[in-house]
């Protein structure tokens, strides 16, 4: 089962009531089941993403997160069930994977099909205010700038989805703050949808329209957040929801002097979209 916007990953388990053209959405999955030496890591998951719905998903270690990215992305295919995406996708991981013997403009344009020219890079560089690096060796660039890298290297495929798996992980909280930030307001400008996988609930609030919970293999639970942008991390509401999502996963609700986690203790706010008129890509 496929559109002309979507492709399909994988063995199909056709679903009798879903109807791609009636119901558009940026990802569609319906049974999907993922095993590992006969384990299920994924066990006959439902999910929908709306075009240009921020989405995050949480969990514990080994609940399945990153298995379903991937399989988003298209990484592995040994699966069952129906798993529809759009043909124009991209991933950032945690580690950029930025190649040491190719300059960060070539970096950026690995994999692309064609010959695209340094401008193409270039343009994407900018967007992330990495272009006065475009010329660098990887290894000179801090960490906050490699990922800044990473999520060029996504961009410039023009995604209609936008995979990222814990990007923010390895950096400081500083630096974690600003590429929150970078992310929101390259959402805002490009429209598409984004699926994140985090472990910091904090972050999942700041940015996602809706948060998930994922637990031995399935979508658990899940909250519209409907809370205004920019949001602000000492708002009561704001509050009551990190407490409802530490609770959904088992976690104990910090204290009051404790509330601000390290990657944002030095903010209150993330510059994103309104959750009620998620952005759409210009014509």
């Amino acid at each position: 089962m496929a559109t002309e916007l979507h492709g399909q990953i994988g063995p199909v388990e056709k679903n009798p009531t879903a109807d791609a053209h009636a119901d558009p959405a940026a990802v569609r999955v319906h049974g999907l089941t993922r095993t590992f030496d006969g384990r299920a890591v994924i066990d006959r998951l439902e999910l929908t993403v709306r075009p240009g719905e921020f989405v995050a998903l949480l969990g514990h270690s080994g609940c399945g997160k990153s298995t379903l990215l991937r399989i988003l992305a298209g990484l592995d295919r040994e699966i069952e069930g129906e798993v529809l995406v759009p043909r124009a996708k991209a991933v950032a991981f945690q580690a950029p994977r930025l190649m040491p013997w190719k300059r960060v403009w070539r970096n950026v344009l690995l994999g692309l099909p064609g010959r695209p020219g340094r401008a193409v890079a270039e343009r994407a560089l900018a967007e992330v205010g990495l272009g006065h690096r475009s010329t660098a060796w990887p290894k000179t660039l801090s960490g906050g700038e490699a990922q800044r890298a990473s999520l060029a290297r996504a961009l410039v495929r023009e995604p209609d989805l936008l995979l990222l798996d814990e990007p923010f992980g390895a950096l400081d909280a500083l630096t974690r703050i600003k590429a929150q930030q970078l992310v929101a307001e390259l959402w805002q400008r490009r429209g598409c949808a984004v699926l994140l996988v985090t472990h910091d609930v904090e972050e999942a609030l700041l940015l996602a329209d809706r948060v998930l919970v994922m637990d031995h293999g399935v979508i658990a639970y899940e909250r519209e957040i409907g809370l205004d942008r920019p949001r602000d991390i000492s708002d009561p509401r704001f509050a009551e929801l990190r407490t409802e999502l530490l609770d959904r996963l088992g976690v104990a609700a910090p204290t009051a002097a404790t509330t601000a986690s390290p990657a944002t203790a030095a903010t209150a706010t993330a510059p994103t979209a309104s959750p009620a008129t998620s952005p759409r890509k210009a014509a």
